[in-house]
């Protein structure tokens, strides 16, 4: 017989050692149709933290239900201390219309904490945050760069957060950008209520990339094992992530046609040209020089370009030379990892 008491999540009670998928009602179509947001729910017989997995906050960015599907499958979640709640699609309406947004155009990842009364988004989070967020200790939240942006696999935490920065160590992603949070955020009703929250972005929006889903897998199962959830001691990492305290992005000048020639995690020093903007009906080019050294993090993949659009998102580093080692080793490391291990570790399959 089980002492743990079982674990409340909307209108559904689960015993400890069992999972459950919880539907909790969110919203309806204009047919009528309801729309549901599904929690996996792993509640271990044994006491330990609430950790809380979301992704699809933004509809589009669909990595992170990747990382949630390789996540649920591993046969060590079954004997977790504590409580696991993966919600793999939190933006239901979005994800449905392959769109950054709600119907209304709204960015539910600015809508919190929400109201009752309010708009589709604010009403959407308000909920959220009530019957799912206030329920956890812990939080990882999984997102892509947006539609044609890339990102190199990063974490983000607020310098002042201890937890979250202990998180942000040993998920062992490529780079830590030390930044506060939005207000309107998830992250930033998490710290409110003073859950450490941990936001990895990798990839980019509608598309699948396979490193990206590798590191975060292995970055949810090392902040588990951190926490006591899994059996183990937590490993020294390698390659330890590069650090970082600022960013900011290189914007085109002009408009025009772009041509690239620096990549992500690729290191670039100040005067550095990463990409030329030319006219198709003229002989006018202009250069885009790298503003500070730094090592680009985002980057645009459409080559038509507006005036102040976006271009490359650069982290400045300490060290170009020991970011480089650094970005070049933990690559290495997750793409020649034996399938095998991998499969049997994290569930990469």
């Amino acid at each position: 017989m089980n002492s743990r008491a079982a674990f409340t999540l909307g209108p559904d009670k689960i015993a400890a050692g069992s999972r459950a998928v919880v539907d909790i009602p969110f919203g309806k179509l204009y047919t009528h149709t309801e729309l549901n947001i599904g929690a996996h729910v792993i509640h271990g017989r044994q006491d330990g933290p609430v950790l809380l997995i979301t992704a699809a906050l933004h509809g589009d960015e669909i990595n992170g239900v990747e990382i949630c599907r390789r996540l649920l499958k591993l046969p060590r979640l079954n004997r977790i201390k504590g409580t696991l709640i993966v919600v793999p699609i939190v933006n239901t309406y979005g994800f449905v219309q392959q769109s950054r947004y709600l119907p209304d155009r709204r960015d539910l990842n600015r809508s919190f904490p929400g109201s009752e009364k309010g708009s589709l988004g604010s009403r959407m989070a308000y909920q959220f945050t009530d019957k799912i967020l206030k329920c956890c200790t812990h939080a990882i939240d999984l997102h892509t760069g947006a539609i044609h942006r890339a990102n190199l696999p990063q974490v983000r935490a607020s310098a002042k957060d201890k937890t979250a920065l202990r998180m942000a160590e040993v998920f062992n992603a490529p780079v830590i950008i030390k930044a506060a949070s939005r207000d309107g955020t998830m992250r930033g009703t998490a710290n409110n209520l003073g859950i450490p929250l941990l936001l990895y972005e990798a990839g980019e929006a509608l598309r699948f990339d396979e490193q990206s889903i590798k590191i975060g897998v292995r970055g949810i199962v090392n902040v588990m094992q951190d926490l006591g959830m899994l059996s183990g001691r937590t490993k020294a990492p390698k390659n330890r992530s590069v650090f970082s305290k600022k960013s900011s992005w290189v914007r085109a000048e002009h408009d025009g046609i772009a041509r690239y020639y620096v990549t992500l995690g690729q290191t670039v020093k100040a005067g550095d040209i990463m990409a030329h903007i030319y006219s198709p009906y003229s002989d006018f080019e202009v250069a885009i020089p790298a503003t500070f050294d730094g090592v680009v993090i985002g980057r645009n993949n459409l080559p038509l370009v507006n005036e102040g659009e976006a271009l490359f998102h650069v982290a400045e580093v300490s060290s170009l030379d020991e970011a480089e080692k650094t970005l070049d080793a933990i690559s290495d490391e997750v793409d020649n990892a034996m399938p095998a291990a991998l499969r049997d570790e994290y569930g990469v399959v």
